[in-house]
Formats: structure tokens, C-alpha cells, sequence
């Protein structure tokens, strides 16, 4: 895994460049990341899927891009990697230029835990997403409601509860 050394660090309440996101939240280095520094930085995974859409039915589409763990890696979630159960508390949630949003948890993408392959696609049926941007693909998933396309920012932390120690 790399890390590109041009992304520059962004707060939430930065407004994405178009076909850009934000990566921030409970991180040591939040940052700004494009299409082009998904396709540069990180091995490109390869996802053939198939999934139901509500509005137009089954979707074919090929995807290409690295795995979303790879890329928040970089960012250095604010959790002890060597703890699993410290990793399994944070969530990921993912909002598009359209308004969609989707939330993962760490566990789910962690290769000790789930290890489901989830791309930040740069590449969508041999097409290169820069100007549209990046887009979440959950290969596993039988339906598209947690593809959500021009990621415009990706938040990592945990939820707690009223009254839990922090």
C-alpha cells in the first residue's frame, strides 16, 4: 500500500473538488484523494457483478479499483491495528454526489474479519470514472443499494452509545 504523496489534508467541512472525496473522520491524516490517485496509488482489484436495481432492474457492470481497506489504511484509522476487537467497533460510512449514502463496518472489509473485497472503482465497463468520480462497489451485495457513485466523501469512526465509556 502507498500513499500519494500529493493528497492534501481536508476537513469535513471541505467541499470536494468534482471527482474527488474526502477521507476524514476518526483518522490521524484525513485527506483529499482522486480518481486518478485511487488508480496510481494502490493495486487495481478486478469485480465482474451482478446486482438488482430498484429503478431498472439487473445490472451487469465490470469493475476496476483498489480495496477501499487499502485506501482508508492511509489515513491511519484511530484504532490499534493489533487490536481486533478495537478495529471491529469503527464503522465506514460513504456519501455520493447524488445524495446516496452507505455504511460498512471495518469488520466486514478487515481481512481478519470478513475480508469482502470492496472497491473504490476507477474503472466502470472500460470507462475511466475521473470525471465522474470514484464509486463504491460491494461485490457481495444482491442488491445496489450500497453502490453509491460519485463518492464525494468516505467518514471512519465508531457510534457510541449514551452513556458508554469512550
Amino acid at each position: 500500500m502507498s500513499r500519494p504523496s500529493t493528497a492534501p489534508h481536508t476537513t469535513p467541512g471541505t467541499t470536494p473538488a468534482p471527482g474527488s472525496f474526502t477521507l476524514w473522520g476518526d483518522v490521524a491524516d484525513p485527506a483529499a484523494l482522486t480518481v486518478a490517485d485511487l488508480r496510481e496509488g494502490w493495486e487495481q482489484h478486478r469485480a465482474e457483478v451482478v446486482f438488482d436495481c430498484a429503478t431498472a432492474g439487473p445490472q451487469r457492470h465490470t469493475f476496476v479499483g483498489p480495496l477501499l481497506r487499502e485506501v482508508m489504511a492511509v489515513a491511519r484509522p484511530g484504532f490499534d491495528p493489533s487490536r481486533r476487537k478495537e478495529r471491529s467497533r469503527f464503522l465506514v460510512s460513504v456519501s455520493g454526489g447524488d445524495g446516496h449514502h452507505a455504511v460498512l463496518s471495518w469488520a466486514e472489509i478487515d481481512a481478519d474479519f470478513g475480508n469482502a473485497p470492496v472497491l473504490l472503482a476507477t474503472r466502470m465497463d472500460d470507462e475511466d470514472l475521473d470525471a465522474a468520480g470514484a464509486q463504491l462497489v460491494v461485490p457481495s451485495d444482491r442488491c445496489g443499494a450500497r453502490y453509491v457513485s460519485a463518492v464525494t466523501g468516505i467518514w471512519i469512526g465508531t457510534h457510541r452509545l449514551p452513556g458508554s465509556p469512550s
